[in-house]
Formats: C-alpha cells, structure tokens, sequence
C-alpha cells in the first residue's frame, strides 16, 4: 500500500507532464463533472497537491478536482493521441498538446471551489501532510502534546490520517526505531530528550524516503537508502546489535529492536 512518499513522487510526475500548460482537451466520466469539461479547456493545471492519499489537481480559473484512489485507482501519464489498453475503466482526462494524464478506475471523484473544498469531509478529518513542506517540528510537537493526541499509543497514532496524513506502517516502524521508543509509549509521558527525536523523526523519515525516489527499500536492492527494522526480523540491529523483531500492532506487522528501543 503507497505512503506518503509513493503518492508524492507519484503527483511529481503528474505536474512534470501537464503543470502549466493550456489544457487541449478534458473528459470526465461522472455525468455531475460533465459541466466543467468546457469551462477548463484553455485553462491549465497549477498545481497537484497531496493530502495523504487524495490528489489535488488545482486549475488557473480557481476550481480543484479532488480524487481519492481508494484500493484501485491509479493515474497513468500518456503522450497525447495515444491511450493504453488497459481494463480500467477511465474515469478523467486532461490533455495538453504533448502529454495527458489519465485516472483509471477511482470512484471518489469531485469538483470543488475554494470554500467547498474546505469543506471537502475526507479533508476535513485528516491532519497536516507530512510532506508539506510548511509543515515545521513544532507543528507537530504541538500537534503530539495536544489533547486529541497526547494520550495515544504511537502503535496506532502513527497509523492514524487525523493525526498526520502520510505515514503508513513502514513509516511507522522507522519512526520509532529512529526516535528509539517503543511503540506502547505515549507522548504524555515522553522525555524532553525523547519527544526531540520523535518529533524530528517524524518529519525527517518520510521526507528521507521521498527524496530517495519514493520508498525505502531492503539492502538487497542496491537503494541509497536501507531499512532499519522493516522486513528485517531475525537481523542485528545496526545500533545496538540487539535482535530485531516482529509483531503485529493495529493489525499491521510491525518490526522493532528490544535492545534499544524502550
């Protein structure tokens, strides 16, 4: 399942095909959508904004499309004239005169002004991105020791979109191998030592692994960038030579070493 550094890097190659340049042709498949196909024809996209996993395709007249891939949506980027064969059933085009980008098979599809998007209720329940770069430490200190939050276990608060939108489970058991904390603590009960490193990991881990292409990756695959505990059970761990291993915590695997993080 793509995290916050998957949907990115995907978004990425979505404004490299169409950002700013006048849209040739759009074709949305939902019959309430129909009545802005004409409307954005010479506009152009501005900009694609990731809110965890909702992509936000802004337009120069002032509208956003909001789509939401769900379990079988996918985008694909095309040179204009040509579309691939495929099963999926396509759901929006945006055409420039060199390339088009393609959504298949999402069903979440809406368009939106600036005051109903704000409104938008998916939005609305997620926290910050982890990978808005507006997003600061003490955001998400602040964010870690307020009320909603502070008496969470980071077995599931690390999982949970309201809380930062983003992170999945292999963000997750990075997190806290980084910050050397077990995941039953809470941030309650946190040093100021502790709390420092959780709160700088939690921003420094997923942004690491969007700028290493997108996703952290095992030894084996030659990355720049290696797991410390994920997939790794039964390995020493490169900090305190502890073994590392495995469980499962909010239905999810996940992977810690004893010998270090408490």
């Amino acid at each position: 399942m793509p995290e916050g550094p998957e949907i990115r890097r995907a978004a990425d190659r979505l404004e490299e095909a169409i950002v700013g340049k006048p849209l040739t042709a759009v074709w949305f498949a939902f019959p309430q959508l129909k009545t802005y196909e004409d409307a954005l024809v010479g506009e152009s996209v501005t900009a694609i904004e990731t809110r965890g996993k909702a992509l936000l395709t802004h337009f120069s007249n002032g509208l956003t499309l909001y789509s939401h891939n769900q379990l079988y949506g996918v985008w694909r980027v095309v040179k204009t004239g040509s579309e691939p064969t495929t099963q999926r059933v396509l759901r929006v085009k945006l055409a420039c005169a060199d390339w088009t980008i393609l959504l298949y098979s999402a069903s979440d599809i809406e368009m939106h002004n600036a005051d109903t998007l704000a409104a938008q209720p998916f939005l609305q329940r997620i926290g910050p991105d982890v990978l808005d770069m507006r997003l600061t430490e003490e955001d998400v200190r602040e964010r870690l020791l307020s009320p909603r939050f502070r008496r969470r276990q980071f077995s599931g608060l690390l999982l949970d979109q309201a809380f930062l939108a983003g992170l999945g489970n292999y963000l997750r058991v990075e997190i806290l191998w980084q910050a050397e904390l077990a995941p039953q603590h809470r941030a309650q009960d946190l040093t100021e030592a502790q709390l420092t490193r959780l709160t700088q990991a939690l921003l420094a881990i997923p942004r690491h692994s969007y700028r290493m292409r997108g996703t952290m990756t095992s030894a084996h695959h030659g990355a720049a960038f290696e797991f410390k505990v994920f997939h790794r059970a039964g390995k020493a761990c490169e900090r305190c030579g502890g073994t590392i291993e495995k469980t499962t915590l909010s239905s999810r695997p996940f992977y810690w070493c004893p010998g270090c993080q408490h």
